[in-house]
């Protein structure tokens, strides 16, 4: 499978990180139009949105899965990864590891040091934290019951 990596955001992606963000069966309908609402802002405001996208394609095909990040305003390098869904019939591919590494070095590009991550405590979510893990990302800090009652806000760092 040839991969290829676009930075640019098109109207019909919205409909893309539905699909991509509903297949991964993580996330809750409010989380899903959060994802959707990203999109449109960027897509109503451009870089001045301040949310980057990178989408992953099977050549000639279609998208395979995304990160969404941006600049953390007040910070002077900092960086929040926002999103990175790869679609549940990719997975296991390589595909989030790829998009990783990607967003990792648009964020240097755009002169960043620092990116961080929030994921949630709950079980479904433990090979995303062995995914950060393995990507070389600390666990910085563990908010107690934060999205609700047992479940805490994780927040992972990696220094690039």
């Amino acid at each position: 499978m040839k991969l290829s990596y676009r930075d640019l955001v098109s109207p019909a992606d919205r409909e893309t990180v539905k699909v991509i963000i509903e297949s991964t069966g993580f996330f809750n309908p409010e989380e899903q139009g959060i994802a959707v609402e990203l999109v449109d802002e960027r897509l109503s405001k451009g870089l001045q949105s301040g949310y980057h996208f990178l989408f992953c394609e099977e050549e000639g095909s279609h998208v395979l899965g995304y990160t969404c990040f941006g600049h953390i305003p007040g910070t002077a390098s900092s960086f929040d990864l926002y999103w990175i869904a790869v679609h549940r019939r990719y997975q296991g591919q390589g595909i989030g590891r790829g998009l990783l590494v990607s967003s990792e070095t648009a964020v240097r590009a755009m002169d960043g040091s620092r990116i961080y991550i929030e994921t949630s405590s709950r079980g479904l979510y433990q090979p995303t934290q062995a995914f950060y893990e393995r990507s070389g990302y600390t666990r910085e800090a563990v908010l107690e019951d934060f999205y609700a009652r047992n479940d805490s806000k994780i927040i992972y760092t990696k220094i690039l």
